[in-house]
């Protein structure tokens, strides 16, 4: 059940290189720094309108100020040459670029050939940010899930991005376009949100791809198999095996990642998973010890006690009516 891992021995002995370890900056076509927009979710970003443009050469993207909405452009064939306060962009086929509600954007040039784009409006009742590099949680900083309240999550959208699948955003952004005659149904307004949910999540995806770093890419299988596995008997071993990578940096690679080992990131899942029995299950303590991946109870509540501050009986009695 215990992982016998020895860093601080084997450590020296297994030299990874740096740049496993650290986030890089990200860089745009001319060496600029990509910008981030992360949004505090829930609640979600919302749609509010689109459509399919071709353009002939010559014509420009409108010149606006502040408009008070996102402004999503996907350009599928030709070239729109923008302007976002200081910043230019070419949106070339097969990139998105958004454009920010509380900024300037203008044309730069007109469209020296035939063009077509996607336009998708969208704004959020929720905090945004914009940033220059990915934010990064703190080493060994984790919050404790709570069951009974709404947990919020940042969603990270690149503000200008090649798409590396541009037909899984053109897809359900003609779906969008067809179903905009129909907006003033109300199905079709509940199916116009989770259609553009798509769309999020194909650019948030193509940020993860871009982003992700290798260790980062490890410390996620990683956590991904002690979930799955966590009521079995895991040992180091066995998560290298899984992972195909030596246990000791695994566990580098989570530390980095998630400021933690993998025994100790199992044992606070462990301890998540049953705190949920306790509140959802009259199962007994030592059954919920022995289905959350403990062989013995005594143990199981030694550990609980620890991590919570009271014994696993006395957790539950909190939320109890008796």
């Amino acid at each position: 059940m215990l992982f016998h891992i020895v860093e601080g021995i084997l450590g020296a002995m297994l030299q990874i290189p740096n740049e496993n370890y650290h986030n890089s900056n990200l860089s745009q076509t001319g060496g600029e720094v990509m910008t981030i927009l992360e949004f505090t979710a829930p609640p979600l970003p919302y749609y509010i309108a689109s459509g399919f443009e071709p353009m002939r050469p010559g014509r420009k993207h409108p010149n606006r100020r502040s408009i008070g909405v996102f402004d999503l452009l996907v350009v599928t064939s030709g070239c729109l040459y923008m302007g976002e306060e200081d910043r230019h962009y070419d949106v070339t086929a097969g990139h998105a670029l958004i454009l920010r509600p509380d900024c300037h954007h203008y044309p730069v040039q007109p469209c020296l050939e035939p063009t077509e784009h996607y336009w998708l409006h969208f704004g959020t009742t929720g905090a945004w940010s914009a940033a220059e590099t990915l934010p990064s949680q703190p080493a060994g900083e984790r919050e404790e899930k709570k069951y009974f309240t709404m947990e919020t999550f940042p969603m990270r959208l690149p503000q200008f991005i090649r798409l590396p699948r541009p037909a899984a955003v053109y897809e359900p952004l003609r779906q969008l376009t067809e179903l905009e005659p129909e907006s003033h149904r109300s199905w079709a307004r509940w199916k116009l949100q989770l259609t553009f949910q798509s769309v999020l999540e194909q650019l948030s995806g193509a940020l993860e791809a871009q982003a992700a770093v290798p260790g980062a890419k490890v410390a996620e299988r990683a956590a991904s198999y002690l979930r799955a596995h966590y009521r079995e008997a895991v040992t180091a071993p066995m998560l290298g095996e899984a992972l195909n990578f030596h246990p000791v940096y695994i566990a580098r690679c989570m530390q980095q990642e998630f400021g933690c080992s993998p025994f100790e990131y199992l044992m606070h899942y462990r301890l998540e998973q049953a705190k949920l029995k306790l509140l959802q299950t009259d199962l007994s303590i030592a059954r919920i010890a022995e289905e959350v991946g403990f062989n013995q109870p005594a143990y199981f509540t030694s550990c609980f006690t620890k991590q919570e501050g009271v014994t696993p009986r006395m957790y539950r009695k909190r939320f109890s009516h008796e």
